[in-house]
């Protein structure tokens, strides 16, 4: 496991803080004092926090046409035929994932293919399980086809507290299944929009690993 190029600013400066706090309240307290080692304790648990929130786990992905894998770890919250409106503006089968702090918060390509579409949007920072947080938050939207033809679309959604989503494709790149294409700090979800036909492979509630659990399969 490697920690995750987006960190590495946050974790600079929150070491540097940590330790200033940390040398100050040395310096005021008289000796004999616990208020400093409760303090060290609680930086060191903070900054263990702030890691483990941007760690990249190694994962041997299992590539297939056929299968739409989990574009991010998380928990299953929607599975529901609704109308997407931006691109395709007919209905969809739509899958949620809710992206809790403790997750890791890569998203990879849920399939292979080429981007035919790719969309920034500033927006609001609702609750990420609000309903309008698909339609109405900072998002990314981005559809990739298949080499069968089928069309993907995807999203990235900040939330609350996920005010930076950073992505490293654009249309017209070749992608293959499973690798990285963004990242989202702290915390969000992300909405993946299938045909009505595909049979979807998980259920309500269901913890999902990104680029491993397979969340649907193409007919």
């Amino acid at each position: 496991m490697k920690l995750h190029k987006e960190g590495y600013t946050i974790m600079a400066i929150a070491a540097i803080v940590l330790i200033l706090i940390n040398v100050g309240i040395h310096m005021l307290l008289p000796e004999g004092y616990w208020i400093p080692r409760i303090a060290l304790i609680a930086s060191i648990f903070v900054f263990f926090l702030i890691v483990q929130f941007f760690r990249v786990p190694t994962r041997v992905v299992s590539k297939s046409e056929s299968q739409i894998i989990a574009p991010c770890d998380g928990k299953v919250v929607v599975i529901e035929e609704v109308v997407e409106n931006e691109y395709f503006k007919g209905p969809r089968r739509q899958i949620s994932i809710f992206m809790s702090p403790i997750n890791v918060h890569v998203n990879w390509n849920p399939v292979s293919g080429i981007i035919k579409y790719f969309r920034y949007h500033p927006g609001l920072y609702l609750v990420a399980w609000h309903p309008k947080s698909s339609t109405e938050n900072e998002r990314t939207t981005v559809v990739t086809e298949t080499s069968s033809g089928v069309e993907v679309l995807f999203r990235q959604i900040a939330g609350a507290a996920a005010r930076r989503i950073r992505w490293y494709i654009k249309e017209g790149d070749k992608v293959e299944q499973g690798t990285e294409m963004g990242f989202i700090k702290f915390g969000s979800r992300v909405d993946i929009f299938l045909p009505l036909d595909a049979e979807i492979k998980v259920n309500l509630q269901d913890k999902t690993v990104g680029s491993i659990t397979v969340l649907a399969e193409l007919k």
